[in-house]
């Protein structure tokens, strides 16, 4: 059976919607951080101008201009345009991401690393009725790789997504 492609194209836009913020407050003149591993910064306000630099994870930028959900910030090491769900009005927490998790391994434990490959969290949820979380991640990993960038560009204009509200 063929997923439809907006079928397919949710587990990619639903991560990546979790992942912006569309309400902070962002203005001219104000500070902000960026809150990816890397964030790319544009010529341009548009998701397809080219690249003119990246910022590293927690990095302090000064808001330079706002264009409606798009920022010209400047940093210590580039200037450029980025989207306002790249960035946050408070510093992320040293060593985490924007969600809490630890970026690092070595600041995850091995137990709780482990805890969905062990028989017994296999066991619990076959006796939950939960399904097998397994399957259900390797089924998401599958039906990700199987959508090419431009699908989720196209949908995210088609629906008006991220960079395109």
């Amino acid at each position: 059976m063929k997923i439809p492609t907006a079928l397919r194209l949710w587990p990619a836009v639903l991560l990546l919607v979790a992942t912006t913020s569309a309400g902070a407050a962002f203005t001219a003149g104000g500070a902000a951080y960026t809150k990816r591993y890397k964030t790319i910064l544009l010529a341009e306000p548009s998701p397809q101008a080219k690249p003119a630099g990246e910022l590293a994870f927690a990095q302090k930028v000064r808001i330079e201009q706002v264009q409606g959900n798009w920022l010209r910030v400047s940093g210590d090491s580039a200037d450029g345009w980025v989207f306002r769900g790249s960035l946050s009005e408070n510093k992320p927490a040293e060593g985490k991401g924007f969600d809490g998790i630890p970026l690092l391994a070595s600041n995850t434990t091995a137990t709780a690393a482990a805890r969905p490959l062990t028989p017994a969290a296999d066991d619990y949820s076959q006796r939950r009725n939960l399904g097998n979380a397994r399957d259900d991640l390797n089924w998401m990993i599958k039906e990700c790789g199987a959508i090419a960038p431009e699908e989720v560009e196209a949908f995210m204009q088609e629906h008006k997504k991220g960079e395109y509200q």
